[in-house]
């Protein structure tokens, strides 16, 4: 069992994954803490060779760029917060937060099928913020279960 926090865009990537696994995710229609959000730290390059993905190489953005990418959000932040202060449910008011907005959840599972989480998404095909996920679940799983866990993973 994990207990996960990550931007939504890679939750629903990681949520793909149902065989042996259970998820139970925190509902902004339930918490009033305030949302937060994920930024990386550097911004990635389209990949060439493939329909959908990234490249190692960095984006450079101009000066402003991160600038209006602030402030955009706050707007957001802004907006879910007079929503929620104006009486409006949180179940309508959270649809104006964007995918960057973290979550958590709870992911109970089998071995096998964590180790099979961890092939997929440490790949290097596999999103840059999933493959981070994974790794952190690989990390637990080989000081945990370091025999079954080499086993399961160098299987094909």
């Amino acid at each position: 069992k994990f207990r996960i926090k990550a931007p939504i865009f890679v939750a629903r990537q990681l949520q793909k994954h149902t065989v042996g696994l259970a998820w139970n995710e925190v509902s902004r229609r339930y918490v009033d803490t305030e949302p937060e959000f994920y930024f990386p730290d550097t911004w990635r390059a389209k990949a060439d060779n493939v329909k959908q993905g990234s490249s190692l190489e960095e984006v450079q953005l101009d000066d402003n760029d991160p600038l209006w990418i602030n402030q955009t959000l706050e707007a957001n932040l802004n907006l879910y917060n007079y929503l929620i202060n104006m009486g409006t449910c949180a179940e309508q008011a959270r649809m104006i937060l964007p995918q960057n907005t973290m979550t958590e959840w709870i992911w109970s599972g089998s071995l096998a099928a964590f180790a099979r989480v961890v092939k997929l998404r440490t790949d290097s095909h596999s999103q840059y913020e999933t493959g981070l996920v994974a790794h952190g679940i690989k990390y637990h799983l080989d000081n945990l279960f370091p025999v079954s866990t080499k086993a399961l993973l160098t299987y094909d």
